[in-house]
């Protein structure tokens, strides 16, 4: 079963000054490890120095940034293809995934621009086969997700026409009244994709002929399948399970992630289009000014604007917006951020999870703006022979770690939820955790459990359709048990081990505050950690950015040793 995840913004900025010159690539001596690539930096030399030490700890993928419009940095690193021996250049395409939703809501403001609709239109009204509660929201309500909108209404690569599409969404229950709260909807933005449709004749032609048209009429990108295609080589995904993305190819129809996720493009021609829309170059000035403004406020110094988030001074003293998407099977992550006070536009892509894009900006924003040098990544210790510590270790309570050893790293997955609980533990307090967000306690990962165990045990409408589904798929569904949770970027994810026709399935699910699925991937790899030497016989996790578990790992005796957050566990070795 394919995975369905959604692109969530991050409270990250990436605003300092970067070199003055023409956006130019060259060459440049590179430090040893760093993957050489074809383009190279126009970014001042310290921060040209600091991003290839992090592109050396695993950053692979695009960075532009822009202010007045011109290119004040532009850099890229790693490869766009590794059996190919192809690297990554600004020209590479990356897929933007829910980025798209910044494309789509700007395609709703021109045509409001326009006079052929009113934010205040009801969704039925201007889509009349649409059924269901939801024909009652607003389009302002489906641009800040307002609408009551919970639930998927079909998957990313599931072949899905407008009126399948149509219908799905108007099955879907509403998690409240239209206006009433809060949550993220891929489905809302995929109605809103549908009313460009009803009233322009096609969404794709609008967003190619006008949306996505920068100044000058050259077109910013296209879609990562079907056509208009975004033109130029494209960077393969590499997902954390080993295997490479979707490079695209799937015939459609495309309405499962149309308006919602579906677009590609190269990362200075995301810069340039958010600068373009901004400025109102896209959408009318008055327009801008609507995605520009705090909207539907989310706590935290956050708002939700039709688009985007908006955060205000109290981060990091400069009001920002920002919108970052990715996951699923691609494999890409994609960020981007408008500081208008600066005039200054940030965008990163990325094509691997050891630092994504997202992690990238978490890193190094504060310093950029505070005009400190940026951070560097943690430097892996002297390589060890590691053969002593391969192995199975169990715990006490049945849960186990399955130990392997590669250029000088240890890599540890877990079966059980007493070892994937041991291998990534909450943070502690819950308080902020440097993106914005706040970290997960104990508690609030508990509670997530709850909510996939209902939606698995078919208590809700879409928990019903997820049962079926997984039937289809796997056979009859006898059983399910809690197989640990574990916190992933802005998700939770809570592992499932599944009792089903074909056997034991493992798989995991990410769901929201109302029980609908946010993300989910069926089967599933069991959760691992990859762990460097630290010295004095100790492992620490591989993790430049210093988001993830902080946990000390030893081996002695036989024994396997995990000091964290919940104390201090021993696994004894069994092979």
């Amino acid at each position: 079963m394919r995975g369905l995840l959604t692109g969530l913004t991050v409270a990250a900025l990436l605003t300092a000054a970067c070199g003055t010159g023409a956006g130019r690539e060259g060459t440049a001596a590179r430090p040893a490890g760093t993957p050489r690539t074809a383009a190279t930096a126009a970014c001042a030399p310290g921060i040209e120095n600091a991003l290839r030490a992090w592109a050396g700890a695993g950053f692979s993928g695009s960075i532009a940034i822009l202010r007045d419009g011109a290119i004040e940095c532009r850099a890229a690193y790693g490869m766009a293809d590794v059996a190919e021996g192809r690297p990554n250049t600004s020209g590479t395409v990356f897929s933007i995934g829910s980025v798209t939703k910044a494309v789509t809501a700007a395609a709703i403001l021109r045509l409001a621009d326009e006079g052929r609709l009113s934010l205040d239109d009801r969704v039925g009204t201007l889509l009349p086969r649409l059924r269901g509660p939801v024909a009652k929201a607003t389009i302002r309500q489906l641009l800040v997700h307002t609408s009551g909108l919970n639930g998927t209404h079909g998957g990313d690569d599931e072949p899905l026409s407008r009126d399948q599409a149509l219908k799905a969404i108007g099955r879907l229950k509403l998690a409240f009244r239209p206006g009433a709260g809060y949550v993220y909807s891929n489905a809302g933005y995929t109605l809103l994709a549908l009313v460009v449709e009803q009233l322009t004749g096609g969404y794709r032609d609008y967003l190619s002929s006008t949306v996505l048209r920068l100044p000058g009429g050259r077109l910013a990108g296209g879609f990562w399948d079907g056509r208009p295609a975004a033109p130029g080589p494209r960077a393969v995904g590499y997902l954390e399970d080993g295997r490479t993305g979707h490079q695209g190819g799937f015939a459609g129809p495309y309405w499962g992630v149309e308006g919602n996720g579906g677009l590609a493009m190269t990362v200075p021609d995301l810069a340039s289009w958010t600068y373009a829309l901004f400025t109102g170059q896209v959408i009318s000035p008055a327009s801008a000014q609507v995605v520009a403004r705090p909207g539907r406020p989310l706590g935290g110094g956050r708002a939700e604007t039709p688009g985007w988030v908006s955060y205000d001074r109290s981060l990091y003293g400069e009001r920002f917006l920002s919108t970052a998407g990715g996951g699923g099977e691609v494999g890409h992550n994609a960020v981007v951020a408008w500081v208008p006070g600066q005039r200054r536009v940030v965008a990163i892509a990325s094509n691997t999870p050891k630092v994504s894009a997202e992690d990238l900006l978490r890193a190094v924003g504060p310093a950029l703006l505070a005009g400190r040098p940026l951070p560097r990544p943690s430097a892996a210790a002297s390589a060890r022979d590691l053969t002593d510590m391969v192995g199975t270790y169990q715990l006490a309570k049945g849960g186990r770690f399955t130990v392997t050893a590669a250029a000088g790293r240890l890599t540890v997955s877990a079966t059980g939820a007493d070892a994937v609980d041991a291998l990534a533990p909450p943070r502690a307090g819950g308080g902020t955790d440097g993106s914005g967000g706040t970290g997960r306690t104990d508690a609030a990962l508990r509670a997530h459990e709850q909510r996939v165990l209902a939606l698995l045990n078919g208590a809700t409408q879409e928990g019903r359709r997820e049962r079926a589904s997984l039937e289809k798929a796997f056979g009859a569904l006898s059983g399910l048990a809690l197989a640990g949770t574990i916190t992933e970027g802005s998700d939770i994810r809570t592992y499932v081990s599944l009792t089903t026709g074909k056997g034991p399935i493992l798989g995991w699910y990410a769901v929201n505050d109302e029980g609908g699925v946010k993300a989910a991937q069926v089967p599933a790899e069991p959760p691992a950690l990859t762990l460097l030497p630290a010295g004095d016989g100790l492992f620490r996790p591989d993790d430049p950015t210093g988001a993830g578990p902080r946990i000390d790992v030893a081996f002695a005796g036989g024994r396997m040793t995990i000091t964290g957050a919940r104390g201090t566990l021993t696994a004894e070795r069994t092979g």
